[in-house]
């Protein structure tokens, strides 16, 4: 082959890797513009009821949006939700960090998927106070309950909201509802005394603990306790396994000063080892045998209304809250306020007053 062939050879070589990178990168171009395309929500709401996660995680994202313009879509998505809904079992998860929620959660889900049942896991992370950030690390956490085709995992920020919960974690319930899913998880941020809010929007409160660490001494105080339905001693293998059981005996004590629930539900402690998959099936027939008990009582669909109650009246709040702090005249005002508090010349109380009062004249 001479040198006239050889360069001739080169440059069809060349045409030919540009020609594959320009189809490339007019691929990528394609997709990106597909992402960025907002399909109707009558068609994305159809997509969520046929059980696709990429339309899921889509509507997710709408309701969790805070961008103006996309809160009428996200209220329309939800309002169109509510008669497409399944039948689920809501269970919301807490306890202080490294309790093992996430590896307990995996566990749970996993175990769950092997009955048949689908698993959605909605997970809060918590927000930091300074650089407003969140790790949102569950889904690497979960790494083979996420490579599940019956289970969907969706992280997401608790933000300023308190109580355990993201502030749109009770749309996002609905939304997993509406594609089918039979038992939802809730994992809390671990704040451990003050998840009061996902209380107000599960069936089921489990509430983890660890032994050994002097986490029993929790059982004799009101707050967190007395909203669980039932208390699981996680991390019950090793040498651990003998002070699970003392745990799990002193708990059971502490439970008898507690007054009979609404529900007429005495709540139980159980032992289990995540990471050793050992307990989980306990865990699961502790849950079914509370859900027939609270349903044959009619304190389940009781329970649940009392639950929407509260979140109209907890949306209230918010929507009023929000267009407190977005009008313009407020948020100068708020500004010169808090001069004249730190300049020692009003207090806050009065600020307060007087911006409501501001605000009411506005209104």
């Amino acid at each position: 082959m001479n040198r006239k062939t050889t360069n001739k050879t080169a440059l069809q070589e060349k045409a030919g890797v540009s020609k594959q990178e320009a189809t490339s990168q007019q691929a990528i171009s394609n997709l990106k513009k597909k992402r960025q395309e907002q399909p109707s929500i009558d068609d994305l709401l159809e997509e969520i009821i046929a059980g696709n996660t990429a339309a899921l995680s889509r509507g997710i994202t709408l309701i969790e949006s805070q961008n103006s313009a996309h809160k009428d879509k996200a209220n329309k998505l939800i309002q169109n939700c509510l008669e497409h809904r399944k039948p689920s079992i809501r269970i919301g998860i807490t306890g202080v960090p490294g309790v093992g929620k996430s590896t307990f959660i995996e566990a749970l889900g996993t175990y769950l998927t092997g009955l048949g049942k689908k698993v959605a896991v909605l997970a809060v992370d918590p927000t930091s106070r300074l650089s407003k950030g969140s790790i949102l690390g569950d889904k690497t956490r979960m790494e083979t309950l996420v490579k599940n085709p019956n289970a969907f995992i969706r992280p997401s920020a608790a933000g300023e909201a308190l109580g355990g919960v993201a502030r749109h974690t009770r749309e996002t319930i609905t939304l997993c509802e509406t594609a089918g899913y039979d038992v939802i998880l809730i994992e809390t941020v671990g704040v451990g005394q003050s998840e009061t809010l996902v209380h107000s929007m599960v069936d089921f409160f489990l509430l983890l603990k660890l032994s050994g660490a002097g986490d029993e001494l929790q059982g004799i105080k009101r707050g967190i306790i007395e909203m669980a339905d039932a208390i699981i001693i996680n991390k019950a293998d090793g040498n651990n396994r003998t002070a699970a059981k003392l745990a799990k005996a002193a708990f059971n004590r502490a439970l008898h000063f507690y007054p009979v629930k609404a529900s007429g539900w005495m709540p139980k402690v159980e032992v289990c080892s995540a990471i050793e998959n050992k307990g989980i099936d306990a865990a699961w027939k502790l849950i079914t045998a509370y859900i027939t008990h609270t349903k044959e009582g009619g304190y389940f669909s009781k329970k649940r209304q009392n639950q929407n109650n509260f979140w109209l009246l907890q949306s209230i709040e918010d929507q009023l809250k929000d267009q407190f702090f977005q009008d313009e005249t407020i948020a100068k005002e708020l500004k010169t306020q808090m001069a004249l508090i730190t300049a020692n010349k009003r207090s806050p109380f009065a600020a307060a007053e007087y911006l409501l009062n501001l605000y009411k004249s506005r209104v």
